[in-house]
């Protein structure tokens, strides 16, 4: 059987000979492949809400210059795991990522720099780093380790968990599940999926300033979650938005994964929530709205800067097939589009908005008021 880059008899040239040279030189692309770069349509827009600022997880960001002092921390906490589960030694976590090696490998994009070796210690060490930080979330860590992280400078661990959202720092999830296994052996291993219903298609709203020119209030609830928006009694009920230095980095970390790997037939959670808000936003006025609703808290302390941050954050993004928040645009749109509310939002454009163009109003309203009086005077004297 002749080989699928087998030259036929006869008909060999430089150029067959070049392709299939190129061919035979370059990786496969792996169908497991789950952790890629961030594509350069989206980088573009603001590189540096991709880049760690502190630590390294995986091979993509691994030795650079400002992330090598985190280096000996991770060895710290290998350490104090290790020391900790006393049934467990150090090559029986390096025989169990061996075996996870080429599995964990073909999820990122090739070719790697790191060979064999390194990529196993590396699983290993930033493996356990991330068990640590969860374990810590959980509170099932030592004291010790917990003062630890309480020394660190403020800000510390709040950039750190930053850095571990991003898209390009992350390690394979059964890796970290294993090892994890490792340490409890009775953990549970079936992992239950949210339950999501399709949604139909999305259309568009209007922004916060108008939409409270239709009538319409503002309200921040407690939510199960940022996502759990709901349009009900003419009010927009929103969970709160704190907007500091890591939102654009968390929500652009989370848009890309979505826009990378996420079905266009399943719900896009983070892109959907950013293309609600982002209709909301279009100016600071709006920005400020919400904000005096308690619905956005601006740690930024510039309105302008948080509408422009969150009108970037929509660029080259694609729209999924099940919009998330198609039926509360869908109330929306039908509440604005009864005439009474048309009619209303028109005036407080028009009129309220301009305490000038309010005074033509009543002068003009007056004047209509005294000619009405004056005709029924005319006519009252007229009978008599």
């Amino acid at each position: 059987m002749a080989q699928p880059f087998e030259q036929a008899k006869g008909k060999e040239d430089p150029v067959s000979i070049s392709v299939v040279e190129m061919l035979k030189n370059s990786s496969t692309t792996s169908p497991q492949s789950c952790i890629s770069r961030v594509p350069n349509y989206l980088r573009q827009v603001n590189e540096k809400a991709y880049e760690p600022q502190l630590i390294s997880i995986g091979p993509y960001h691994r030795g650079k210059d400002h992330l090598k002092a985190m280096e000996e921390r991770k060895l710290g906490f290998l350490r104090q795991l290790v020391e900790e589960t006393k049934d467990v030694h150090v090559s029986d976590y390096v025989a169990k990522m061996k075996e996870l090696f080429e599995q964990a490998r073909g999820c990122y994009e090739q070719p790697l720099s790191l060979d064999s070796d390194d990529f196993v210690k590396m699983m290993l060490i930033d493996g356990c780093f991330i068990v640590q930080l969860i374990r810590l979330f959980l509170h099932e860590v030592p004291q010790y380790l917990k003062d630890l992280f309480e020394s660190y400078p403020n800000g510390f661990f709040l950039a750190l968990v930053q850095d571990i959202l991003l898209v390009e720092n992350q390690l394979p999830f059964f890796v970290i599940w294993e090892i994890f296994a490792m340490i409890e052996p009775r953990i549970d291993r079936e992992i239950k999926a949210f339950e999501a219903t399709q949604s139909s298609a999305m259309n568009i709203i209007q922004c916060a300033l108008e939409l409270e020119e239709y009538g319409i209030e503002f309200k921040t609830i407690e939510g199960n979650s940022m996502f759990d928006i709901r349009f009900e009694n003419k009010t927009l009920c929103i969970p709160k938005i704190v907007i500091n230095d890591y939102t654009e980095s968390f929500l652009r970390n989370h848009i890309a994964f979505e826009q990378l790997f996420v079905s266009d037939r399943d719900l896009h959670h983070a892109s959907d929530y950013m293309m609600f808000i982002d209709s909301l936003i279009d100016s600071p006025k709006d920005v400020e709205i919400l904000r005096q609703n308690g619905i956005l808290d601006n740690m930024l302390g510039d309105d302008e800067a948080v509408a422009a941050m969150i009108n970037s954050l929509g660029i080259y993004v694609m729209n999924s097939q099940n919009f998330y928040y198609s039926g509360v645009f869908n109330d929306v749109n039908e509440y604005c589009s009864k005439a009474w509310n048309k009619w209303m939002a028109n005036l407080k454009h028009n009129y309220f908005n301009n305490p000038w163009s309010l005074i033509s109003l009543l002068a003009a309203a007056l004047l209509l008021l005294l000619t009405v009086l004056q005709t029924i005077f005319s006519l009252l004297s007229y009978y008599q």
